[in-house]
């Protein structure tokens, strides 16, 4: 029901009513406690009646009000009057954008200045991961200034989580047909139908591609005065969006063509062939903005008239000298025909295992002949004219060490690689290709994050540590780049020149995974004078190739953009040039390699990432994949099945941070959350499955906590750590008695037993690590495996509990992680590196022994092995479950290479690069 003007509600008092819609009802109103006017959105009644809708509504509600820009209007908060859901907005006086198009097609100058000022709203919300979803001429108020403010950031997302609204359809193209609540068993669509980008009109989840679609359609409507998709009702209009391409025609025929494909882009039906960040649609638009029209003839001045031979006299003697210099030089310098670009694959030998790597694994030689790849059976090499490739002598997985990241010389004559691991370091290796012994050219602190190699000088991402240069002779590495506080640095790169260093730099402050990549910035940087240049924000994994081009990744697709080596600048938008490229997570690798000669290398595979990407998945024994339903698209660690099988307490991570939610194995019924309040992680069942412990900050310190797994009651504090010391639980003993707790302190770790009844803790002699120990009870409770790295390398033991100074060793010659017992006690499982994982039968009596069973590649992996907490968990029928970027699949057919000969003259087709501009 409407509200009067003067009526209340709270400190609101009405003034009047400014428009209604499927989404609710807006009114002007007087902040009578603040003195400020405001608008009032009232929402639909049908949420007051969702309790739990309305509660997911407040929660999104205090994230957008988070968003503070000067062209996006504000959202003070939300809140409920007189059992009214409102939200509390700033007011924003000034007609509309669908008011000003109503009188015609804008001015192309107005149309750029407004588009800028969107998508520069746009872009400041999708980097708080805000995605508008309902992006259209009605909610973009255009100011007496001239300044434009966009409306309803994230509501559409707010609005559809819990339980869908209908709203009916009505008037206008620009209001309506809206389906803005219209639920539908493949998921909710959302949005002005003649606004929606396909994804939605579809049902499928909206990302921040799917703004840019919008974009594509408000733009376009500015220019030509309709919308490029239309209909009479909801469902042509749909149709039109999806079946349909935009007339464009239409547009003026003045506009500059750079424009027109930017607008092109803009309504890709495939996402993945659009514009991937609106700040790159942003940056080409001030571009095209300066000069918007195209290019008109240049008048021609009327001819004063001379007499005939004057006239006719100079063009003669020009056509002889002409002619004559054309006859001496059009052979020596007749243009020949671009090379053709060939496309092919080659099967990858020793690459069964192969799953989400953590560094690069794929190199081409600058000759563009041969190809390197390293895999968990050791490194190969193959010339492209050739089909089997040949695995390099000594390169053997014959040793736990990983062996990563191949680059060829600059003469293509020799291939190195790097072999070790981050806990003991690596060397660095050297082989001819046509074979013989490597040697070791040096050692280096831990695997490198992405690696190049120029005359006698290889350079190298150090992580954290900074970038580093190393003699191909032999030597010590030398710090060139000194690490930064919150920096992590990857793939660095000598320019021409040999002063300037192109590399990437991310930051701890981005979410962690791969998405701190995506997040990542390609900077250069003077080697004498220190000064550093961003020029990609937001990409990872840089590449300068000689045509004149910067390559980077962003997620699964390698962007190409125009760049100038000498002058350090970009011109142009980023173009996607390849998809489906594979992407190592934790370094953020992309797998590709492009020869001096042209030739493209690339495997393909998932992008790992970005955050959000994830799935809890069972593993069968033929290495297929089963998701669990209900799991997707969530930032996962550490699951842990209950005792009967039931349920996964897991860690999961979204706005609100870490807490553990629980997921029941059984249907697909949404995940619950169990913790509130802090950032809580590491589940740990009790044996009952009545109760979990978990590491949390709630207190202001890392304690263990403990919680009914119903949710029922307010935690209970189970530790008390010292002061800079953290507790973090990783087993609970079959009788109930015991916690086995992990104390770090800086960069060590140690192993403790926690009393359940006194909450006493006392230090397990003997176990500590640099790395997570992991310790688990074994089902009978008489004994606990667990990780170390004391003795000087990773490996697995078993020891008895309580401690009797009895000590067994499982791991030999393989490094080893994250130990998990079979339900029944007889099968010890741990991943023994990148890809694999392995499995030992274990007998107790009469005395302990164990048999290897398996060390079989996969082609998935849990987390990353030598660093994180154990990411998976063994069901009650033997199988593994575990997290695997979303989409992944197993391997149903031998991994290939793709190669793309003279690949280069493709690039420089799609992304023109002139010298110096």
């Amino acid at each position: 029901m409407s509200l009067t003007v003067g009526a209340r509600l709270g400190v609101y008092e009405i003034v009047s009513l400014v428009g209604a819609g499927g989404m609710g009802e807006v009114y002007r109103a007087r902040d009578t406690k603040l003195g400020r006017e405001v608008a009032l959105k009232i929402l639909p009644d049908a949420l007051a009646a969702d309790a739990d809708h309305a509660a997911r509504f407040e929660r999104e509600a205090r994230a957008l009000a988070a968003l503070n820009h000067p062209h996006i209007a504000t959202l003070f908060g939300a809140e409920q009057c007189d059992g009214r859901h409102l939200l509390v907005m700033e007011l924003v006086d000034g007609e509309s954008l669908a008011d000003r198009i109503a009188s015609g097609p804008l001015a192309l100058e107005e149309a750029l200045r407004i588009a800028v000022q969107i998508a520069e709203a746009l872009e400041a919300a999708h980097e708080r991961a805000i995605v508008h979803r309902d992006l259209k001429p009605a909610n973009v108020k255009l100011t007496a200034d001239g300044a434009v403010k966009v409306l309803d950031f994230g509501l559409a997302r707010a609005l559809s989580e819990g339980s869908a609204v209908d709203a009916r359809a009505g008037g206008s193209l620009t209001a309506s047909p809206t389906l803005s609540m219209m639920a539908t068993q493949a998921g909710i669509i959302l949005g002005t139908a003649a606004y929606m980008s396909p994804e939605q009109a579809k049902g499928l989840p909206a990302d921040h591609r799917s703004d840019i679609f919008s974009f594509g359609v408000v733009l376009y409507e500015m220019l030509v005065g309709r919308p490029p998709f239309g209909g009479e009702t909801a469902p042509d209009v749909l149709a039109s969006v999806l079946a349909r391409e935009p007339d464009f025609a239409a547009l003026p025929s003045d506009l500059r063509p750079r424009l027109i494909e930017l607008l092109r882009r803009c309504l890709a039906k495939p996402p993945k062939q659009r514009w991937q960040a609106i700040g790159d649609v942003r940056a080409e638009l001030e571009v095209i903005a300066a000069h918007p029209r195209a290019a008109s003839a240049v008048p021609t001045p009327v001819p004063v008239v001379r007499p005939l031979w004057r006239r006719v006299l100079p063009a003669v003697v020009a056509a002889l000298v002409a002619s004559a210099l054309t006859g001496a030089i059009v052979w020596r310098f007749k243009p020949s025909a671009p090379a053709a670009v060939t496309r092919f694959r080659l099967s990858m030998a020793g690459a069964e295992g192969f799953g989400m790597v953590a560094r690069q694994v794929v190199a081409v030689a600058p000759d563009g002949l041969r190809v390197a790849y390293a895999t968990p059976t050791g490194l190969y090499v193959q010339t492209l004219s050739e089909n089997d490739p040949h695995i390099v002598s000594g390169t053997e997985a014959a040793t736990a060490d990983l062996l990563t990241q191949p680059l060829f010389s600059p003469d293509s004559q020799s291939v190195a690689f790097f072999t070790g691991s981050n806990s003991s370091g690596a060397s660095l290796k050297r082989v001819a290709v046509t074979g013989g012994a490597p040697v070791t050219v040096g050692r280096v602190a831990g695997l490198p994050f992405g690696a190049s190699w120029t005359g006698d000088e290889i350079f190298y991402g150090g992580n954290s540590r900074g970038v580093f240069r190393l003699r191909a002779s032999g030597g010590s590495p030398e710090v060139v780049i000194p690490p930064a506080a919150n920096e992590f640095y990857q793939s660095p790169q000598l320019l021409p020149g040999g002063d300037t260093l192109l590399f990437t730099v991310a930051s701890s402050s981005s979410p962690g995974g791969a998405s701190a990549w995506d997040n990542a910035r390609i900077v250069v940087q003077s080697l004498k004078t220190h000064e550093r240049k961003v020029l990609i924000d937001g990409g990872t994994d840089g590449r300068y190739v000689p045509t004149g081009h910067l390559l980077y990744a962003l997620g699964g697709v390698v962007f190409a953009v125009a760049f100038d080596a000498s002058r350090l600048r970009i011109r142009g938008g980023a173009v996607p040039i390849v998809e489906g490229v594979a992407r190592a997570a934790a370094s953020g690798s992309s797998m590709f390699g492009v020869s001096n000669t042209g030739t493209l290398a690339y495997l393909s595979g998932p992008a790992m990432g970005p955050v959000g990407r994830w799935v809890l998945a069972w593993t069968n024994p033929d290495g297929g994949i089963a998701p669990v339903p209900g799991t997707g698209g969530g930032l996962y660690e550490t699951p842990r099945i209950s005792a009967d099988g039931r349920y996964v307490a897991v860690t999961m991570t979204d706005q609100s941070g870490p807490n553990v939610w629980i997921v029941t194995l059984s249907d697909s019924t949404s995940p619950r959350r169990l913790t509130f309040g802090g950032k809580n992680r590491l589940p740990v069942w009790s044996p009952d499955g009545s109760r979990i412990v978990f590491q949390s900050d709630r207190e202001s310190d890392l304690a263990v906590f403990s919680q009914a797994a119903d949710g029922s009651g307010t935690a209970i504090r189970v530790t008390k750590p010292d002061a800079g010391v953290a507790h973090e639980p990783t087993s609970w003993s079959p009788d109930g008695a015991s916690l086995l707790v992990e104390v770090v302190k800086g960069a060590e770790r140690s192993l403790s037993r926690v009393s359940v009844g006194d909450r006493r803790i006392e230090p397990l002699a003997g176990i500590r690590s640099t790395n997570p120990i992991n310790a688990t009870f074994s089902p009978d409770g008489r004994w606990v495996a667990y990780g170390s790295n004391e003795p000087g390398s990773d490996a697995i033991f078993v020891e008895p509990f309580p401690q009797t100074g009895a000590k067994y060793q499982i791991s030999r010659g393989d490094i080893g992680h994250h130990p998990v017992w079979s339900r029944d006690g007889g099968r010890l499982f741990y991943i023994p590196g990148p890809g694999r994982f392995a499995s030992v039968a274990v007998t107790t009596a009469p005395s302990f022994s164990f048999s290897i069973l398996s060390s079989a590649p996969r082609s998935f992996v849990f987390g990353n092995a030598q660093q994180n907490n154990r990411n998976h968990d063994i069901g009650r029928d033997g199988r593994p479950l575990g997290i695997v970027p979303e989409g992944q699949t197993p391997l149903a057919r031998p991994l290939q290479l793709n190669i793309v000969l003279n690949w280069t003259e493709e690039l420089k087709q799609r992304v023109p690069s002139n010298a110096r501009f």
